[in-house]
């Protein structure tokens, strides 16, 4: 058996291209690309003269078998995209698929990817977010993706392109209401990168009277969560549960109040009402602020 290579390149400029991505490029046997031309500057400005072969959405039902044909066959290739990680918003998945089921060894040869180069800029929460790539164009495929966004609490994160950026402004306007935040990161790693921060009503009113160029990614920040509001019964087992673990007053009222974000004085009190001998005893340095 080969192997396939997921190999990770520029999203825009060359220097982030890896010293190994460039070893496993000369190496293999040939180079499966989403566009052959494309791919073909990059290989010329890092001298790699390894053969492609295009591998893309409209012809992956053909060339797929040839490609898996020639992994069986012990051959090494190589998958690139035209820019950034394959597999994101293209064919690339099918082909890696096929592969393991295949029992051919896979490797990712990591690279830029445009969603978390943005996120790691954007200022929003990275704790916990959502890759939805491009939306459907139009109809309700479109409909049903947009509908299933408004009570997502996780930072979101498109890709899309010039001439269509002004409508989805409008549908994320619509379905996430306009005072959500929003960063629009647009020519990442190129000459005119650029980031734009606001609400989505601000961009709207930016891009209406800015003509829009270059590739974008935005980052949309998630839902907020609104907490239930809590009895004192309800906090005081809540409060019970976390101090049967060992934990004193003061850490357990510390954890609730950054759950519920209530005022860590007024669970203290509650804390201290409530009588358990397993509960660590409380002394003065164990006292909120």
């Amino acid at each position: 058996m080969g192997t396939l290579y997921v190999v990770g390149t520029p999203i825009g400029n060359l220097e982030d291209m890896t010293f190994r991505a460039v070893r496993i490029l000369q190496s293999v046997d040939a180079i499966a690309a989403e566009d052959t031309r494309h791919t073909g500057r990059l290989l010329q400005h890092f001298q790699i003269k390894t053969p492609q072969l295009s591998y893309h959405e409209h012809n992956r039902k053909e060339r797929l078998p040839e490609l898996l044909n020639q992994l069986i066959e012990g051959k090494a290739i190589a998958l690139v995209t035209d820019a950034g990680i394959p597999g994101i918003s293209d064919p690339g998945y099918e082909l890696v698929k096929a592969s393991i089921e295949a029992g051919i060894k896979v490797v990712p040869i990591p690279g830029a990817s445009a969603s978390l180069t943005a996120l790691s800029a954007a200022g929003l929460p990275t704790d916990r977010f959502v890759f939805e790539g491009f939306l459907p164009a139009k109809g309700a495929l479109r409909q049903q993706r947009l509908e299933s966004l408004p009570a997502e609490s996780r930072t979101l994160i498109f890709y899309e392109s010039p001439h269509r950026l002004r409508v989805t402004l409008k549908d994320l306007a619509n379905c996430l209401g306009k005072d959500r935040k929003i960063v629009l990161g647009r020519e990442l790693t190129k000459l005119y990168e650029e980031f734009w921060r606001g609400t989505i009503e601000e961009a709207i009113a930016h891009y209406t009277q800015t003509e829009p160029k270059g590739e974008f990614t935005l980052v949309v920040a998630g839902a907020e969560l609104v907490m239930p509001v809590l009895s004192e019964e309800a906090l005081k087992a809540e409060l019970i549960q976390i101090m049967s673990q060992g934990i004193s007053r003061s850490q357990a009222t510390r954890q609730l109040a950054e759950m519920t974000k209530l005022p860590r004085r007024q669970l203290y009190q509650l804390a201290l009402a409530i009588s358990n001998p397993s509960v660590p005893e409380v002394t003065s340095l164990d006292e909120p602020d």
